[in-house]
């Protein structure tokens, strides 16, 4: 009879001790999976918890705190709708690293630590980088505000190099002609702090 609660006290503790290998195991495995996520896979998560509903995220850039719809996401940019209290809608795009934090709610914090579905590999849309958008946005002609640490500049983009992009800069509200062009800029990519559209 001593025997058996003997086995049984040991049974127990060995499977207690299993159990709690087992949960140090998954806490140590989520601890890595945390420390391997970036801005974007959050930001992403996020946006794949809404499933198309509308939501919006409050982001400071450069000193000002935009409350921005996303849309879209690149390597190292996202897009979005500026979302503000005179319902005036501007498209923006911010470059990843131009985020000086992002502001959640209890449920966007939780989102955002949730793991990605499976993506298919070699999206397009991950392996677009800032440059290709400002090309995209240079190929169209659209007059852009590139907005830096030392001020907007308002122009069209005229072409985009690895690291920097040339800015004829006119006038809101006029085309880009050369008549209409007051000055020739080149801005770093890494000074840009959004462009807006």
């Amino acid at each position: 009879m001593r025997w058996n609660n003997l086995f049984d006290d040991l049974e127990s503790q060995l499977e207690q001790e299993l159990g709690a290998e087992e949960v140090d195991l998954r806490v140590e495995e989520e601890r890595l999976r945390l420390g391997r996520l970036g801005v974007r896979d959050r930001l992403m998560s996020v946006h794949e918890a809404s499933g198309g509903r509308d939501y919006t995220m409050r982001f400071e850039v450069g000193g000002d705190t935009l409350r921005i719809r996303p849309t879209g996401f690149g390597r190292d940019w996202l897009s979005g709708t500026v979302v503000d209290e005179s319902s005036r809608r501007a498209q923006v795009i911010i470059p990843l690293r131009s985020i000086g934090s992002i502001i959640l709610d209890r449920d966007q914090l939780t989102e955002s630590l949730t793991p990605l579905p499976q993506m298919p590999a070699g999206r397009l849309a991950d392996r677009l980088g800032i440059t290709f958008v400002l090309r995209d946005f240079g190929r169209r002609r659209c007059a852009v505000d590139l907005v830096t640490a030392l001020g907007t500049v308002h122009g069209t983009i005229d072409r985009v190099g690895r690291d920097h992009c040339d800015i004829a800069v006119h006038d809101p509200g006029t085309p880009r002609r050369d008549s209409a062009v007051t000055q020739y800029r080149i801005v770093p990519i890494d000074q840009l702090l959004l462009v807006r559209l």
